[in-house]
């Protein structure tokens, strides 16, 4: 217990002195998770929409596919990005291992599933009437496809917040790709595993609580967004 409160006063001293170290690797924690979770937005909603629209052979196996992906080990991912961007790998002459954008990559491949499977499911739920409803109005199948995102947007930011909150917890696949290297890709979660190591738990708890705050934070916004947007 006594552990647990110095940590506590120890990320309040971090906070309230706003130290440097802390700061940037806060900073780059939430850049690299918004940035990766703002790809998988792009992707999981357009692939997931695409899949809960279409009806082609094969779709229960695809959909089954992205069910499973949505638990995804993150350090399968990080092994497999790592494998993909070696020097001697297919991309290695990008040289990007050990840095931020390595990082985003693997993050993103975590958290696209999640989105995925979260946006087939909330544009399955729609009346199959809806559709039929819309392009008999006029609009365009692509306007079709915009109003059903706009009906299912509730549902769309929980799949936002939950693959947010999947990157942002995230920790194997960040070390592996990113070497948790001082300040360059160290992030909040790869600093607490190390701070661990070292036995320095109250340091290591400061940065857990300060990782809890950034995504309470995070998610207190999207929370407010959704909910300003729920029919009542």
């Amino acid at each position: 217990m006594e552990l647990i409160l110095e940590g506590i006063k120890k990320a309040f001293e971090l906070i309230v002195s706003l130290d440097p170290e802390v700061l940037g690797i806060t900073l780059l924690s939430l850049q690299v998770s918004g940035l990766a979770t703002f790809i998988s937005l792009v992707l999981g909603v357009s692939a997931g929409t695409v899949v809960a629209l279409a009806n082609f052979r094969g779709r229960k196996f695809v959909i089954s596919l992205i069910n499973t992906g949505m638990g995804l080990p993150p350090v399968v991912v990080g092994l497999f990005v790592t494998i993909m961007i070696w020097r001697n790998g297919p991309f290695g002459f990008l040289e990007i291992l050990y840095t931020p954008l390595a990082i985003i990559i693997a993050q993103a491949i975590i958290a696209t599933p999640i989105i995925m499977g979260i946006s087939l499911a909330a544009i399955q739920q729609l009346p199959e009437n809806l559709r039929l409803q819309i392009l008999s109005l006029g609009a365009t199948r692509l306007q079709m496809v915009w109003v059903l995102i706009k009906e299912a947007r509730l549902p769309l930011l929980a799949a936002v917040m939950a693959g947010f909150g999947g990157v942002i917890s995230e920790v194997g696949a960040s070390i592996m790709v990113g070497g948790n290297i001082k300040g360059y890709s160290r992030v909040l979660t790869t600093a607490t595993v190390m701070e661990t190591g070292k036995g320095n738990f109250d340091v290591a708890i400061a940065l857990g609580i300060i990782l809890l705050l950034l995504a309470f934070m995070v998610n207190l916004v999207l929370t407010q967004i959704q909910q300003r947007q729920r029919p009542r």
